[in-house]
């Protein structure tokens, strides 16, 4: 299994429409079979302005795959376009992908 950790700043006033995206487009994944690992804003240190997240993965094969067929998806493209209505959303996204240690209590 890997994970990717992906970070999305968004421009400032715009974090709750982004949660609000972000919890709208769960459905989504769930039929295309993305796994998410779980959602995370910033409480204390740098980034108030952004939402970060993980996936989990089978293999880059499996993410290369689903991902491509997501950015595509009818559904997401008309989710996107909506949740942007009042203008852009993201300054910046930021992704990485991680590998579990052998001690790593996450596998």
């Amino acid at each position: 299994m890997i994970y990717e950790l992906r970070i999305y700043t968004c421009l400032p006033g715009r974090l709750p429409a982004q949660l609000k995206r972000a919890e709208n487009v769960l459905p989504i994944w769930e039929r295309l079979g993305i796994r998410q690992a779980g959602f995370w804003t910033i409480v204390i240190g740098e980034g108030f302005h952004d939402m970060c997240y993980m996936l989990a993965w089978e293999s880059l094969a499996e993410r290369e795959r689903k991902w491509s067929t997501f950015v595509a998806d009818q559904e997401w493209i008309s989710l996107r376009s909506e949740s942007e209505r009042d203008g852009p959303i993201l300054a910046n996204i930021r992704s990485s992908i991680l590998r579990p240690t052998s001690f790593s209590s996450v596998k």
